[in-house]
């Protein structure tokens, strides 16, 4: 019998939710997703020790206020995390456009070209490149125009039929919706457990997955931020799972049986519908689990994003010392 994990690849594009260089190289994903946390902690390990010294070194050449060359610093390192990340597998890395540009439509644009530039610099591709933006009003405005431009984004930060379908009208490339996020704003808002089969985030996918397959919407749908080895199996057929090395471990494991449970083929009919800016901030607004975990989602990021700085910082102070 072979492995769940194998048995999930003949299925769904497995998909690396980790910045750990060692973890992609041993379980050979298609592509990897990074963001915030994940690159600081990445960044933390010896690996990327001379990484860090390389971007310290070139943070001293540039000019501008300390903050601003703290900022480029960041940026600068957490494009050699995904450059790390794109010699290991043959698809897409996600980066992540700033979460304090989340409700900034031009600024997240001006950051996605950027991190594009600078991904051509080191000879990397924009087709290996995926940039991720939270999936706010402004943020699908942003990857709208830069889906025109060639430039493909994944839609992150996801909890709601709203933002899929906005993101659907947009024709973003790929969007990830949040499973265990939304597991856990219901266990805390219920006080229940939930089985795979009745987890309101697995049941969300679903939904979303339908819908997308129903209307022969393009926008692929890759499920993301597990808290289990069920909840993935539940999502098996999926167009793509975006996982954790330690679920995928456990994963490469289990030699029991995997069964499909999404498939094109086992689509529902349901009526498409259009989205727009009052529609899509009133269901928003109707919707308690997504308002809360989107902004939680951001201020998460922003805060690791703000680690990071602050790191880069330190480090720029002792090198002028």
């Amino acid at each position: 019998m072979t492995s769940k994990l194998d048995q999930l690849r003949a299925m769904t594009t497995v998909v690396a939710d980790s910045g750990d260089i060692e973890a992609v190289a041993r379980l050979k994903p298609v592509d990897c997703t990074t963001n915030p946390t994940i690159v600081l902690k990445a960044l933390g390990t010896p690996m990327f020790a001379d990484a860090i010294k390389e971007a310290i070194a070139w943070g001293k050449k540039q000019g501008g206020t300390p903050d601003a060359v703290a900022s480029a610093v960041a940026d600068r390192l957490a494009i050699s995390v995904g450059a790390a990340l794109s010699g290991l597998v043959p698809g897409r890395v996600s980066t992540e456009v700033d979460a304090d540009l989340s409700f900034n439509t031009e600024g997240s644009i001006a950051k996605a070209r950027a991190i594009i530039a600078a991904y051509k610099e080191r000879g990397i591709s924009h087709d290996r490149i995926l940039i991720k933006l939270a999936s706010t009003w402004e943020g699908i405005r942003a990857a709208e125009v830069l889906q025109k431009e060639g430039i493909d984004c994944n839609l992150t930060l996801l909890f709601s039929k709203a933002q899929a379908v906005a993101c659907a009208d947009a024709k973003v490339f790929l969007i990830s919706p949040f499973v265990g996020r939304i597991l856990d704003w219901y266990k805390k808002s219920t006080g229940k457990e939930y089985a795979p089969e009745e987890d309101p985030g697995v049941l969300s996918v679903r939904e979303i997955y339908n819908y997308y397959k129903a209307n022969d919407i393009k926008t692929i749908v890759m499920g993301a931020s597990f808290r289990s080895a069920g909840e993935v199996e539940a999502l098996a057929g999926c167009d793509r799972l975006t996982i954790s090395p330690n679920l995928l471990d456990e994963l490469a494991k289990d030699e029991g049986k995997l069964e499909r449970k999404l498939s094109p083929e086992n689509k529902t009919s349901v009526s498409k519908i259009a989205v727009d800016e009052r529609t899509f901030r009133w269901m928003m607004n109707e919707d308690a689990m997504a308002t809360e975990k989107l902004a939680e989602g951001i201020r998460a990021f922003a805060k690791d994003l703000i680690a990071l700085r602050t790191m880069v910082g330190k480090e720029l102070q002792l090198a002028a010392a």
